[in-house]
């Protein structure tokens, strides 16, 4: 992707939305739907936060937690919620079909022809290499939207929790969520009260 540039919208004060129109959004989810090869979270977070100007980085790392708690795919469920934020519920629908709109044609042309091509080694070790540099993908992003998020001992500590009881014992997502979401909000809150 290329080098960031300013911000598309008009400068804003922290707290303040920036002016974006419904082509703007349109434009923006085309752009990650279009640049999204194996996965879309690194070039969400680029056109968002990076590229557009649209969230902060804190901002982000909410709207991409409160994805996930959702029904449904994280970003998909994101791009809904930002479309919205902006333009309402037109902006949601602009969202949506700029997200999914150059993916499904890309999808199609490349089943077509990797089905003919599927069992040929080269194809195979070219796979596996994209496979390699999504992962890389996942984890920049991850570290870019971390050194936001987790800025205290507290939020450092829920985050270790979270990746242990998810990725290490293989708890269920849902039932983590339900016990540590609330613990952490609510030390949240008490530590704020302090």
């Amino acid at each position: 992707m290329d080098a960031p540039v300013a911000p598309s919208s008009e400068s804003h004060l922290p707290g303040e939305r920036p002016h974006v129109s419904r082509l703007d959004i349109f434009s923006g989810f085309f752009l990650v739907g279009m640049f999204g090869f194996g996965g879309i979270a690194a070039a969400m977070h680029h056109v968002i936060v990076e590229r557009r100007g649209w969230l902060n980085d804190q901002e982000y790392a909410s709207v991409l937690g409160l994805g996930q708690v959702l029904p449904g795919a994280n970003l998909v469920n994101m791009a809904t919620i930002v479309g919205d934020r902006f333009c309402g519920f037109v902006g949601a629908v602009l969202a949506l079909a700029g997200l999914i709109f150059m993916p499904i044609v890309i999808l199609i042309i490349l089943a077509t022809t990797y089905d003919q091509f599927a069992t040929n080694p080269d194809v195979i070790a070219a796979t596996r290499a994209a496979a390699a540099g999504a992962v890389g993908l996942m984890f920049g992003t991850a570290y870019k939207i971390g050194k936001t998020v987790v800025n205290t001992r507290w939020a450092l500590f829920f985050a270790i929790l979270s990746f242990v009881s998810i990725g290490l014992l293989r708890l269920p997502l849902v039932g983590t969520l339900l016990v540590l979401g609330p613990i952490s909000v609510a030390v949240s809150f008490w530590r704020s009260e302090r």
